[in-house]
């Protein structure tokens, strides 16, 4: 075994039936963040110590018979917003620099309750508020696929850990793209649940026991190399914990084997009014003629008759509601509830616009983003686009999208464009569909190519 790029589901097996020992899987692991994350720098906070000592229990524990767990021994890292007892939490914040909190998040408690040893944190952008991962205590995360290009955000360095083969998986955050764009600019894969799926819960420093204001739009996801790999880690961090009191009690089902023949796709390659590369639009045409060959109903999408600029405005608003309500002290003219109530009304017709569109199609093909992996830049600056310069702010509308719907989506790699750098794609499903979601990803996965390791990683 290729130990750091093989599959989470792989080195599982391998550590459980003692083919390799959980220390090989770590040192092997160490050795590869240790060999490049000086130029990638998306590995942060690193406990060496503490991720030995686990991965020694883990295989002490394999040698004396005992019950071992999906991930037993298998080493992760996670994005630098999970409270983690023991290890710092700062979300790239000045603010938080020393912040460590006394207890793990539920999302953390379960991941360890299934065996797997925490290496590390991944940087992230600050406050996780921008799609590039910088910030002024952990600085900037390069694509291993060129190091002058970003790794996207606020996900970045989770995503460059995972092609640069520096960890197996991680768990972000995605509010608005923040899971599926860096999971595109980096050729992995990335999954945004349905909203209210995965506990939010311990999922930001939270210093001073405030209440939490993140309660819409925001989902906690998995990124991996492959769609097994999100199906297992989304199994393991999805469903009711005791916390989080907005958690659906939907079961966490196992991921379904699917015939494509059986599938209806719709297709997009672009959607009204949003810049796309010509690359990027032509690999949705490509993928969706596959699909069609192999047996799909395919069509391109008739998508419903909604304003979608107005959509991603009307988000940006509630985003700006909840930051209002976490401030320490309230504006001098606050926001009315009353505003509040309208603005969710507005919401739930566009939900129920698209869970319409959902019960004539399976899945929804389209972008990820308006562009792969750009050059990196202050914040705002325009990006090019097929040479035409767009405004920053749209980077992240498509998925954005369904951050306000509150639909499943995922990133999946499909090739590469003429400048070498990976293509994601998007497919989105119907709410609460997770399950089938991966299900249709993995029957499309050879399809679409799957993770390409980046040559000299």
């Amino acid at each position: 075994m290729d130990l750091v790029v093989s599959s989470t589901t792989d080195l599982a097996a391998a550590i459980a039936t003692r083919k390799i020992s959980a220390v090989e899987a770590l040192d092997a692991h160490l050795a590869q963040i240790d060999a490049h994350n000086q130029a990638v720098n998306a590995v942060i906070s690193l406990d060496r110590e503490g991720a030995r000592s686990q991965a020694k229990k883990a295989d002490a524990a394999l040698a004396r018979g005992e019950a071992v767990g999906p991930l037993h021994g298998v080493p992760f890292t996670l994005k630098d917003m999970h409270e983690t007892a023991g290890m710092k939490t700062t979300v790239g914040f000045p603010a938080f620099a020393d912040y460590v909190a006394r207890q793990d998040s539920p999302v953390v408690i379960r991941l360890r309750a299934a065996g797997g040893v925490l290496m590390a944190k991944t940087n992230v952008a600050t406050m996780l508020s921008d799609w590039q991962s910088n910030n002024p205590l952990f600085g900037r995360t390069s694509n291993p696929w060129n190091l002058q290009r970003t790794a996207g955000g606020s996900s970045g360095g989770a995503a460059a850990a995972l092609c640069s083969g520096m960890t197996p998986f991680d768990v972000g955050t995605d509010m608005q793209d923040s899971i599926r764009l860096p999971a595109a600019f980096c050729g992995v894969y990335g999954l945004k649940p349905t909203e209210h799926r995965v506990s939010l819960a311990g999922a930001f420093p939270d210093p001073e026991g405030a209440a939490r204001s993140v309660r819409l739009m925001s989902c906690l996801g998995p990124l991996a190399r492959s769609v097994e790999d999100l199906a297992l880690i989304h199994q393991i961090v999805a469903g009711p914990d005791g916390s989080d009191t907005d958690l659906a009690p939907v079961p966490v089902e196992d991921m379904p084997k699917l015939d494509l023949k059986t599938l209806r796709i719709a297709f997009a390659p672009s959607f009204p009014g949003f810049p796309v590369a010509g690359d990027i639009s032509t690999a949705v045409e490509n993928l969706a003629r596959q699909l069609q060959d192999a047996g799909a109903a395919v069509e391109e999408a008739k998508l419903p008759k909604l304003d979608l600029h107005d959509d991603l405005e009307q988000g940006g608003r509630l985003i700006g509601m909840m930051m209002e309500a976490a401030q320490p002290e309230p504006p001098e003219e606050p926001t009315p509830v009353s505003r509040w109530f309208e603005a969710l009304a507005r919401r739930d017709r566009s939900i129920l616009v698209w869970d319409r569109f959902f019960e004539n199609w399976d899945a929804l093909l389209c972008p990820v983003a308006m562009t792969t992996a750009f050059p990196h830049c202050e914040p705002g600056t325009p990006i090019k686009v097929d040479g035409k310069e767009q405004s920053y702010w749209m980077l992240p509308a498509y998925g954005a999208v369904f951050n306000y719907s509150g639909h499943p989506a995922l990133s999946i790699p499909c090739g590469l464009d003429s400048a070498g750098l990976p293509i994601g794609l998007q497919l989105v499903g119907r709410r609460w569909s997770e399950e089938r979601l991966l299900g249709i990803a993995k029957a499309i996965e050879s399809l679409a190519g799957g993770f390409r390791r980046p040559r000299g990683y």
